[in-house]
Formats: C-alpha cells, sequence, structure tokens
C-alpha cells in the first residue's frame, strides 16, 4: 500500500485493523481483481478480511436493515436527504445497501460504513461520497470510508478517504 494512502486510513481510529484487511484482500485475492471480478465479489472478500478484524462486532455486505430502538422494528434502511431512484416499494425514503458495515447487528450503534468501486467503474463516485456522508448524518455511523481498488494483474488501492 502507498504511504500516503495508509496515512489517510491511520487518520481515523478504525485505520489500522483496515490496512490489515485490505493487504490481506490485495495479497489473498489477487485472482479477483486479475480477472476483473464483480465489485460484489472484491466487497465480499474485503469484509471477511474485516470480521477478522473487528472480532466483536458484526461485519456485513450490502445490509439493508435497520432497528428503531424505541420498539425494536426492523424496517428497510434509509436515507431521507439524498436523491437516489428508490426501490418501487419505497414510499417514505431511498432505501440503501452500503457495500460493507461494521456494526452490532438488532442495535443503532454502527461503527463504520465503506463503500468500494473499481477504477474502471462508470459509475459516479459522487455518489457514494454523498451517500457516505449520508450514512454518517442520518444513520449515525462513526466513521465512513470510501475506497478505490485497481483491477487487473497489479491490483492496489488506488484511493481512499474518510467522509
Amino acid at each position: 500500500m502507498l504511504p500516503q494512502l495508509a496515512t489517510i486510513l491511520n487518520s481515523q481510529k478504525p485505520g489500522a485493523a483496515l490496512i490489515n484487511a485490505i493487504d490481506k484482500l490485495l495479497s489473498e485475492d489477487r485472482y479477483l481483481f486479475s480477472c476483473d471480478a464483480n465489485e460484489r465479489s472484491l466487497t465480499h472478500r474485503l469484509a471477511c478480511h474485516i470480521q477478522c478484524e473487528f472480532t466483536d462486532w458484526h461485519v456485513d455486505c450490502e445490509y439493508n436493515r435497520d432497528i428503531n430502538s424505541s420498539d425494536e422494528v426492523h424496517f428497510r434502511k434509509r436515507l431521507i436527504g439524498l436523491a437516489l431512484d428508490p426501490n418501487s416499494d419505497d414510499t417514505e425514503g431511498k432505501t440503501v445497501f452500503p457495500d460493507i458495515i461494521v456494526h452490532k447487528r438488532g442495535s443503532a450503534n454502527n461503527h463504520l460504513v465503506i463503500e468500494v468501486k473499481k477504477s474502471n467503474s462508470s459509475v459516479s463516485r459522487n455518489i457514494d461520497l454523498d451517500k457516505l456522508q449520508a450514512y454518517k448524518s442520518e444513520l449515525g455511523y462513526s466513521h465512513a470510508l470510501f475506497l478505490v481498488f485497481n483491477t487487473g494483474q497489479a491490483p492496489s488501492l488506488e484511493h481512499a478517504e474518510w467522509r
């Protein structure tokens, strides 16, 4: 990992654990990068490596549930203030599926949310950056991280940004 990216990651508390997980992803799962596998394949493997670093937390991909702490009713995770195309039955807000979250299931304890993009993606990075900001302000995540990975024969982390 480039020193400047390690410095960015280490600027917030979970950074050291994430550096370990990213290093494992890049070394142990190189094939996924070399064959340009789907982003979901990469995020799944990264989540597995993150789980090893955050053993007292739940690590989930594409997790779309939230809880109303007053009566423990589970409902779809939504971002009200973000202009996204909602799913067809979404009448109260915007249903969201964060790439990776570190949290305590069944509680409002949301530690970390991560959005991942491949460098060759045609989807605007601004969408993920806006979602991350909303995850923090609307859903109470303590940390929000945006990662961009280069694919191909020499996979690498291209960009890391805390929101």
